[in-house]
């Protein structure tokens, strides 16, 4: 994680535990929404621990599933982001916080 985003953070005061998670995007339009995708991914690097695409076949989507370890802010910032170029669509979750045994 970049000290940026960590003294980011602190003055919101936002510090929630990264957790591991995933990212699934559906790009509908290959050739127009590509390099938009590529940039906001390459943003979140820092986040994405690993990432598989499956181009589409014919009029097939495209598929992207990264994996991810991050906070649901920044999750949502990076599926926000996603979803907002067209012809993209994105879900995502993060695994559950378990109590810690007492």
């Amino acid at each position: 994680m970049t000290e940026e985003i960590q003294m980011e953070r602190k003055i919101s005061g936002a510090a929630q535990t990264p957790r591991t998670g995933f990212v699934g995007i559906i790009v509908e339009d290959r050739a127009a929404a590509a390099a938009a995708v590529n940039a906001v991914l390459s943003e979140f690097a820092d986040v994405i621990r690993a990432r598989l695409g499956i181009p589409g076949q014919g009029a097939a989507p495209a598929v992207i599933t990264l994996v991810v370890e991050t906070d649901t802010a920044r999750l949502g910032a990076l599926a926000g982001r996603l979803g907002a170029i067209p012809g993209v669509s994105v879900k995502s979750a993060l695994a559950k916080i378990r109590p810690s045994a007492q």
